[in-house]
């Protein structure tokens, strides 16, 4: 046998052992036997670098060491779930759905892991790359320390596609996270606070080594890719677990929301006997093609659902209310609390959001209060234990001026908030909104962060956004913690900040009420910036999902002198304020005004590729039939109960080939 054969030999075998033991969790071997096929096979690889594998088992142990983690695009953008908390929500969804989709509905129901989300992409049947989920759009690249996770194959074994992207959640277990606690103590430090953030943590550390010696384990739950040929999520997950993935085996297809609801009361009792942290689980609609026809919304898919477990409440202190300005002006009140832990974190504050919320519940300063996590992540206070309540208690007085610049607090008709109407030269608004536009979903300028800019502002370097461009190395340079090459780099990344489309740059001028979606609508409709400029509410209100509120906040933004003054600078900087003649190209009225519905499944083009077409030309796509639909474009299998939807309503229905002659 040669050199080369004997390093696969090994290479195979100790993947075959590793598959036994931490995804069948049946040994075949004793661990000493496994330490010493390893070390052989490592000194084979020393002594013959011509051989080397980026997927072979000594690249477990880590080694390699990360400052920087590379800021990643992923090919099939990460959503969130919309979460549900009731039997009530469940049902709410369903009927949602079956209003979509034709035909029965299955369920894939799956069990909701507390960890870190990660895509890995597979490419030739070996890890290509590791990804954090981000914001859903990019993330970090984190592929040495998750290439040291036992339970992510290196190379995958059976007949899989040539690239595909794989879902997962990176968990510590219980009982790992225990024993990582007892040798912290032993060793006279503190210990960690809870299995989640210690997981995530984790996947941050500069030395992969250090990973390594942590027993994190990745659970995968959902295949993305092209020309996968699977046609449901309970396919997908048998396929995962065929081609050497862990997949939890709690996952379970029903066929009735009835049976959703034993899976969600089952694993609400029985959650605490897991090796894992849970904190609810997730139904998702079985069918990819019905998982297709359903879509998404701005934030999350329409054919899945997290159903969360009731949230851990504690009672604590309220010691003092404070206030913050946001970047538009509005003030939040926040409870100071006595130190508590909750739900694996020390809980200090809670957002009281407004001044009616505190009437509500007669919060007051020196309260025993009941604290919970909303959604697990921002702690709210749900009531007052008022037995506890002290006798020189006194009702709570909402402020009446800001506590940054002293100007007197407003509170506009149908509002919930008190804002500060001195845009221009309260500090957090001023902060906020240049914060908000350096944002990584909005001009995602490298090199700037949070804290420069309030260095910045501070430092009288900058009052706008505009200013930004106006910056040198040399103004720079001289700011605590900022060295040449930190400068240059922040430069650098204003400069490459002029390529951004405009859809994001509307985005990131914080006009209130527009958001990511909003911006992109009225981008598309109005086309540059002057446009949108000279729109009344009239124009504003005729562009789709646009309301009162919405275009009352436009035209008031543009209503105003400094405002149109900043722009102004933008545009003679070059940042982008119109759509770019290339994309204005592929872009037409054709179908302004009508409202398309789309069913079926298509041969010449997707059905994403069609609705962007229909966008593209000014058309709007729906997801369900109505007497305001003007067209029906039908691909195979279209669902009867649409089909007869659509004829009781004299709705024209177009086949593939007469829509795209339509455009022609």
């Amino acid at each position: 046998m040669s050199i080369e054969q004997k390093i696969n030999a090994l290479r195979n075998e100790l993947r075959q052992h590793n598959y036994n033991y931490y995804i069948l969790d049946n040994a075949t071997i004793s661990d000493y036997e496994f330490d010493m096929k390893l070390k052989e096979l490592q000194e084979l690889e020393l002594a013959h670098p011509e051989f080397y594998d980026e997927s072979s088992p000594t690249l477990r142990v880590g080694g390699t060491i990360t400052k920087n983690f590379k800021t990643v695009v992923h090919d099939f953008r990460m959503y969130s779930l919309d979460n549900s908390y009731s039997k009530e929500d469940l049902l709410d969804w369903e009927n949602r759905i079956k209003k979509m989709v034709d035909g029965k509905v299955d369920y894939t129901c799956e069990l909701k892991y507390d960890g870190a989300s990660m895509n890995l992409t597979y490419e030739n049947g070996k890890l290509l790359r590791a990804v954090t989920r981000g914001d859903g759009v990019q993330g970090d690249e984190v592929t040495a320390n998750v290439k040291t996770i036992k339970t992510v194959p290196l190379q995958i074994k059976g007949d899989y596609p040539q690239r595909f992207d794989i879902r997962g959640e990176i968990v510590l277990p219980i009982k790992g996270f225990l024993e990582m606690n007892e040798d912290r103590v032993a060793a006279g430090e503190d210990p960690y606070r809870n299995p989640r953030n210690t997981a995530s943590g984790s996947l941050k550390l500069q030395d992969s080594s250090e990973v390594a010696k942590r027993p994190l384990e990745c659970l995968l739950y959902s295949i993305k890719g092209n020309d996968l040929n699977i046609s449901s999520q309970f396919e997908g997950l048998e396929k995962a677990r065929s081609w050497g993935f862990k997949v939890p085996e709690e996952a379970k297809l029903v066929t009735s929301i009835d049976e959703v609801l034993e899976y969600v009361s089952y694993w609400d009792k029985h959650r605490n006997n897991l090796p894992y942290e849970i904190d609810g689980v997730v139904i998702k609609v079985n069918s990819l093609y019905q998982q297709d026809e359903l879509g998404y919304t701005a934030k999350a898919p329409r054919w899945a659902m997290a159903y969360k477990f009731k949230a851990e409440q504690v009672s604590t202190r309220l010691e003092k209310i404070t206030y913050q300005v946001g970047r538009t002006g509005a003030i939040t009140p926040v409870a100071n609390l006595q130190p508590v832990e909750l739900a694996g974190t020390i809980v200090k504050r809670a957002s009281l959001h407004n001044a009616d919320q505190i009437e509500k519940l007669d919060i007051r300063e020196g309260d025993t209060v009941y604290v919970e996590k909303g959604g697990e992540i921002i702690p709210k206070i749900m009531g007052v234990d008022l037995s506890l309540r002290p006798a020189d208690s006194k009702v709570t007085q909402y402020i009446t001026e800001c506590p940054e610049c002293q100007s007197k607090l407003i509170r506009l008709e149908g509002e919930a908030k008190h804002y500060c109407p001195n845009e221009k030269s309260c500090p957090p608004q001023v902060i906020g909104r240049i914060q908000h536009y350096i944002s990584r979903k909005a001009m995602d300028i490298e090199g700037l962060g949070g804290e420069t800019v309030a260095l910045l502002v501070n430092e009288g370097l900058i009052l706008n956004y505009a200013d930004l461009y106006d910056l040198k190395e040399e103004d720079v340079v001289p700011l605590e913690r900022m060295a040449e090459k930190s400068a240059q780099n922040l430069i650098k990344g204003i400069e490459a900040s002029k390529d951004i489309p405009f859809e994001r740059v509307l985005f990131a001028l914080g006009i209130r009420y527009v958001g990511e979606t909003v911006a992109k609508k009225l981008a598309k409709h109005f086309k540059t910036i002057d446009a949108l400029k000279q729109a009344t509410i009239l124009d504003l209100v005729s562009v789709d999902e646009i309301g009162d509120r919405i275009a009352e906040s436009v035209v008031d933004f543009f209503s105003s002198y400094d405002n149109n003054l900043i722009i102004e600078r933008l545009k003679n900087h070059g940042v982008q304020l119109e759509i770019s003649a290339e994309i204005l190209a592929n872009q037409s009225d054709k179908l302004k005004g009508q409202t398309f519905v789309v069913s079926g499944v298509f041969q010449s083009i997707s059905r994403n590729e069609l609705k962007k077409l229909i966008e593209d030309n000014s058309g709007r796509v729906a997801s369900s039939i109505s007497s305001k639909t003007s067209f029906v474009v039908a691909g195979e299998n279209m669902g009867p109960s649409k089909r007869a939807k659509a004829e009781k309503l004299n709705i024209p229905i177009l086949d593939e080939m007469t829509f795209l002659a339509k455009l022609q």
